[in-house]
């Protein structure tokens, strides 16, 4: 039985991922800050729900800890983030944009997906076939916020695009020191959910395709590399 902990997985992605890979057999934890959200998104899945808040050193290692009791962890997916929006849902730009902006859009997207990592790594290293599975965008990719005509290269926000391409060094380094393991980041596409107001253009159904492809790799599977539902992004 293979065990997976998806975090912010109450709603949107994260939720779907989890229905997903349930009916794929893995027993799945999903990993949520509020505890009442968390136990109905919990009961409707069939999931076993693990309270954490990827932005507080304590949450994690309690979480970590429940996990481990529980028998222990083979897929990790790094799904909790955040985008900072301004007044009518608006993206931030850079005349707007202030450290604080900045502060709070790494704390969950950068160091909360470091956070989860330090504290989860140790079990995933006990699994015979671990993975990880870190959200990403294609906001991350400097090639494609560099090309003219693109929708990323429209997009004029900041601290988003710049966590998630931290996200993704933080992919390709983990996965050189842990060979063993395979840890990948991935796009899901702007997709409608909480995190951007509802207005993306595709489905959850649609979003979490390639989370579900990547968390069900096997050991001989990619490593270090970047994904959407196509196949491989430009860094």
């Amino acid at each position: 039985m293979t065990t997976t902990l998806i975090t912010g997985a109450n709603k949107g992605l994260g939720f779907e991922a989890a229905r997903r890979l349930i009916a794929a057999g893995h027993t799945v934890y999903i990993g949520c800050r509020d505890p009442e959200r968390g136990r109905r998104a919990a009961a409707e899945l069939g999931a076993r729900l693990v309270l954490l808040d990827t932005t507080d050193d304590e949450s994690v290692a309690a979480a970590a800890r429940a996990v481990e009791a529980g028998g222990g962890l083979d897929v990790l997916v790094n799904n909790a983030g955040v985008e900072e929006r301004g007044p009518g849902n608006s993206v931030i730009g850079p005349a707007d944009l202030t450290p604080d902006i900045v502060r709070r859009t790494f704390e969950t997207n950068v160091f909360g997906t470091v956070r989860v990592l330090h504290a989860f790594l140790p079990l995933l290293e006990r699994s015979a076939a671990p993975v990880v599975v870190n959200l990403s965008s294609g906001l991350g990719s400097l090639a494609r916020i560099t090309e003219p005509g693109t929708p990323t290269h429209t997009y004029p926000g900041v601290a988003y695009p710049a966590s998630k391409m931290v996200v993704n060094v933080i992919t390709i380094q983990y996965a050189k020191a842990y060979p063993n393991m395979r840890i990948n980041s991935v796009e899901p596409g702007f997709t409608k959910t909480d995190l951007n107001g509802n207005t993306g253009t595709q489905t959850v159904e649609e979003g979490a395709e390639i989370i579900v492809r990547m968390a069900q790799i096997g050991p001989d599977g990619p490593t270090g590399g970047y994904f959407d539902a196509q196949g491989t992004l430009p860094w």
